[in-house]
């Protein structure tokens, strides 16, 4: 097994699509079915490279996204990316079906996202380079994009990682949990104290729009 990412480019323009979608094929509606990505990560801990480069292919943009709406630099996403992935090859042996991939692969996510925000801190104390801003990178139009981030940035630090999650990530609220470590209703009671502070703090018209957007969401467990 091969240390090495498949070769790709990331890019915080593509299409926004459900993780485990695979593109529709008219001509091959009969199919056998696609496999789940626990089963896919099953396969690649017993060796399986083409079953890795599957769950690259579905992973690889959430994945940056899940980092670009964390970090103001693309180029810092996209290396958090790789790293993830990176980890997922050398720990794949060690790799047990107790949860969702997803939500696996996120976990993960976040302990490098952590990682990367202590080093940041640590060198603005020693070094005097001041830690680029913790505030989502959402991409939209100039106007909703300056007025989600700074709203976002006001939110409680938890509150917002759950919105993060739920409205971006598409995780449901059982997957938050189990991310977090927190009880399912207290997700669902700090998703709606963080809908609501948005809302109450986008008050400009074009910011309106976007709150609308995100607290009309559909509610799916």
């Amino acid at each position: 097994m091969q240390d090495a990412l498949p070769a790709f480019v990331l890019s915080s323009e593509a299409p926004r699509t459900a993780m485990n979608d695979s593109p529709a094929n008219p001509q091959t509606k009969a199919a056998t079915p696609s496999p789940s990505d626990e089963h896919l990560m099953l396969g690649f801990s017993q060796g399986s490279a083409e079953a890795f480069s599957e769950l690259f292919a579905r992973y690889k943009q959430p994945l940056f996204g899940f980092f670009r709406r964390r970090l103001t630099d693309p180029a810092q996403a996209e290396e958090l990316t790789q790293e993830t992935f990176l980890v997922l090859l050398r720990s794949a042996s060690r790799y047990r079906p107790r949860a969702l991939f997803r939500t696996y692969l996120y976990a993960v996510g976040f302990k490098i996202l952590r990682g990367h925000q202590r080093k940041a801190v640590l060198r603005a104390t020693f070094f005097g380079a001041r830690p680029a801003a913790h505030d989502p990178a959402v991409h939209d139009s100039p106007d909703a994009n300056l007025a989600i981030r700074e709203a976002l940035a006001r939110l409680e630090s938890t509150e917002r990682e759950i919105l993060l999650l739920r409205e971006f990530e598409q995780l449901s609220y059982a997957e938050i949990s189990d991310l977090l470590r927190l009880p399912v209703n207290t997700v669902r009671s700090r998703l709606f104290r963080a809908r609501e502070a948005l809302r109450d703090i986008l008050t400009a018209p074009a910011a309106q729009t976007v709150a609308a957007k995100l607290t009309a969401s559909e509610e799916h467990v």
